[in-house]
């Protein structure tokens, strides 16, 4: 039984396809395969079941791949251990971001960590906060920033900045006369919100809750929720009269395309703000590389600017 045994039955469990983990492990499928069956061989138990259309662990092989799980994440730890016994600030670091930060974040924060730590190489992911809590449990990343409340056991978060929401919209829509734009007022009106899975959907729906009754609905054009992938996709929407949407202000900068067509206004809501926090597991052994991660992203533009960072 060896640890990349163990890596291929993982990846099999999470994907369901002797294809796709192999892409995931980077090897071939024969070979994943073959390994697999050789552990099973050895252990003398079966340990998926399959079939032409799936791939399923059997009740055995569940409780054995968690097993697992944990025996790599304490492989992780030493080797982390070994790395910080070196330079905690001289090896990779595995960052994930949801996808409403990231592409807000990280163009602000790399620069200045790579001042502070040049010979700690970056490896960046952007994901559904679902995605990445399941990420930092399995140590396959080592630190992500999430949109707070974000609770996971044995997990440590720091808050970074906050943030408020406002409206986008054409710039020559009757509600650019209003100086700020309550929830109420958006019901009347076609909003575009990012799909399910999106954290700060669920932020929107619970500042705006009276835009849930219009979910799935398409008998009035002007009283609907459209659905888009990404906030820069709902910016595109909005600036081809499509209807208006809810950014957090990170994301408010237009670019030239647009920029002409486009205005924003405050929404007025008292919970018009969502907390952005770093989150890493307590055990991770390099508390030297979360503090420089931290600093960087508080003296970048994007946190040191927000007229709510936080310390």
């Amino acid at each position: 039984m060896t640890l990349t045994e163990l890596r291929y039955i993982v990846a099999l469990h999470q994907t369901e396809h002797f294809g796709k983990a192999a892409e995931k492990c980077f090897v071939s499928q024969p070979t994943l395969s073959v390994a697999i069956k050789k552990l099973e061989e050895e252990l003398d138990v079966t340990l998926f079941e399959r079939s032409r259309s799936q791939v399923k662990a059997t009740p055995l092989g569940e409780k054995i791949i968690q097993q697992a799980q944990q025996v790599l994440e304490q492989a992780s730890m030493i080797q982390d251990l070994a790395d910080s016994g070196k330079d905690p600030l001289g090896s990779s670091l595995a960052i994930g971001a949801i996808f409403t930060v990231g592409p807000y974040l990280f163009p602000h924060f790399v620069p200045r960590l790579q001042q502070k730590a040049p010979e700690m190489p970056l490896y960046i992911e952007e994901n559904y906060t679902a995605v990445l809590r399941e990420k930092l449990r399995s140590s396959e990343l080592d630190a992500i920033v999430i949109a707070l409340p974000f609770k996971e056991v044995d997990v440590v978060t720091k808050p970074l900045y906050t943030e408020s929401f406002v409206v986008l919209l054409p710039h020559d829509h009757p509600l650019t006369r209003q100086e700020a734009i309550t929830p109420k007022q958006l019901e009347q009106e076609k909003v575009l919100l990012l799909g399910e899975g999106h954290c700060f959907r669920d932020q929107v729906l619970d500042a705006c809750p009276g835009l849930k009754k219009n979910l799935g609905n398409g008998s009035d054009p002007l009283q609907s929720v459209v659905e888009g992938s990404s906030l820069e996709t709902l910016k595109y929407m909005v600036a081809s009269g499509l209807g208006i949407t809810v950014l957090p202000e990170s994301a408010a900068k237009l670019t030239d395309h647009v920029s002409g067509r486009l205005t924003t206004r405050p929404l007025d809501t008292k919970k018009q703000q969502r907390t952005i926090a770093l989150a890493w597991r307590c055990s991770f052994p390099r508390p030297q590389a979360i503090d420089a991660l931290c600093q960087a992203i508080s003296r970048s533009d994007l946190g040191s600017n927000s007229d709510n960072a936080l310390s």
